[in-house]
């Protein structure tokens, strides 16, 4: 019966089958949450991890039925690991390499050339996840001393139960596209620590509809955009055959709108965080905060002109993790560009093992590497920095503004088109642009320095 009605309403809506199940999983996420928050949230934590356990369970089993077994396996092995391997680093080794592995298999055996919604999309977020576990679960073993606060605040002090490792893996606010959190996040929503009237529910039905309400927003633009705007588009004879300037502002303009398609589920998502209470982040300035779960800044996503600016709004949770647990515990390379390469090299791979991926993350490198130079030059240089101070500015930001998202579209199109013989099409048709428009910044960047900028304030730039 749910098949036909299914089959109808994906062709009312003109998505995919498999992106209406999606969305319609993610957001039975909220009466999940009402159900816990009314029913459950005095009930012993035994109680608490089932419910999590098989309302996530039933949401995989929905959107991909038997292939649940995949994320049963990890879990399971994942458990066993901490159990019979204890604290150590051949743990953590064996985790990395285990769920990591396991993850690039599903993707060499289900890969296609289109974006598909299969059982790895879940599994990449169940990834990161259990390996997250093996390191704060290996933290936990040290002194408090020798960890940063961050590691602190994750650190488990005693192995978990399995069914509380089945609990925080399938939760339904956050197994099917994230956010990121950690287990001590989890036991202390399941232990009612997490609220803003200890002993009762969290007053947090506002600020979940708020963030709702903002997702269903994101979603209604792409909804209506989208069909302008397909991926599909940029392979047909009549992009090829347009002017070189519409081919550049087309890519910007669909780099807006694709992007809605992750920002809608990912602040829809929140919004299950928040109404169940993981979302709740203590009080800073007498003001409860919500913002555990984010995994968006939109604001500030929608506004900065900078690449820097969107990368830290976007993806929030999963950027985190990459940094505690990839980024900062490479530090004793001591070169933090090759942390920094180390940690995209990473991100590429888990993201999946089209060549696609590899040029975004180079690209998103390259850009990041000649952005840095370029503020260091505007903080250095007198002239540029009473120009961006200037009543010239929001003529400046408006230009920057559309540098920024036609380059944010650029390393996208491999991104979204995955194989080589897409985006290399793609990037012909534009003249690989963006790679002649950096690398020229990059190599003249030096000679402008030493016209702008007075001596006395030359100096190497400080990397962040």
């Amino acid at each position: 019966m749910a098949a036909p009605l299914l089959e109808n309403l994906s062709e009312s809506l003109g998505s995919p089958e498999p992106a209406v199940r999606l969305l319609l999983s993610i957001l039975i996420g909220y009466p999940c949450a009402l159900v816990y928050r009314r029913f459950l949230f005095y009930q012993p934590a035994t109680v608490v991890h089932l419910f999590h356990t098989f309302s996530g369970l039933a949401l995989a089993a929905f959107n991909f039925g038997s292939e649940i077994y995949h994320s049963a396996v990890c879990v399971l092995v994942q458990f066993l690991m901490l159990r019979l391997m204890g604290r150590t680093v051949t743990t953590v080794l064996s985790s990395f390499t285990f769920q990591l592995v396991y993850l690039l298999a599903g993707y060499y055996f289900t890969a296609t050339g289109e974006y598909d919604i299969k059982w790895t999309m879940p599994h990449c977020v169940l990834t990161l996840k259990l390996v997250g576990l093996s390191f704060d679960y290996y933290d936990g073993g040290k002194e408090p001393s020798e960890l940063s606060s961050e590691q602190r605040i994750a650190a488990l002090p005693s192995v978990p139960s399995l069914l509380e490792v089945c609990g925080f893996s399938y939760f339904y606010g956050g197994f099917l596209v994230g956010p990121q959190f950690t287990l001590r996040s989890y036991q202390k929503l399941v232990a009612g620590e997490l609220t803003d009237c200890p002993g009762k529910p969290p007053n947090s039905v506002a600020p979940a509809m708020k963030r709702f309400a903002l997702g269903f927003l994101c979603l209604v633009i792409y909804a209506i955009f989208s069909p302008y705007y397909p991926d599909s588009y940029f392979l047909t004879d009549e992009y090829d055959a347009q002017p070189f300037w519409y081919r550049c502002v087309f890519i910007l303009l669909w780099a807006k709108v694709v992007l809605y398609k992750y920002v809608s589920c990912w602040v829809i998502a929140e919004g299950v965080c928040i109404l169940s209470g993981l979302g709740y982040n203590g009080v800073v300035d007498g003001e409860h905060k919500w913002d555990a779960c984010a995994n968006m800044k939109v604001w500030r996503f929608e506004t900065t002109p900078l690449f820097g600016g969107t990368i830290s709004s976007f993806n929030i949770n999963t950027n985190a993790w990459a940094a505690r647990h990839v980024f900062k515990r490479l530090k004793f390379l001591g070169n933090k560009s090759l942390s920094h390469v180390t940690t995209l090299l990473f991100l590429t791979f888990w993201h999946g093992l089209h060549s696609g991926y590899i040029l975004c993350f180079t690209m998103e490198f390259f850009i990041i590497t000649v952005e840095r130079q370029a503020l260091a030059l505007v903080r250095d240089s007198p002239l540029l920095s009473k120009l961006a101070n200037s009543a010239l500015y929001p003529l400046i930001y408006v230009v920057q503004q559309c540098v920024h998202w036609l380059f944010m579209g650029y390393p996208l199109v491999p991104f979204c088109l995955f194989t080589y013989d897409k985006w290399f099409k793609v990037y012909s048709s534009i003249y690989f642009c963006g790679h002649v428009f950096f690398l020229a910044t990059f190599l003249i960047m030096p000679y402008i320095r030493k016209v702008l900028v007075p001596k006395k304030e030359r100096s190497p730039t400080k990397q962040d």
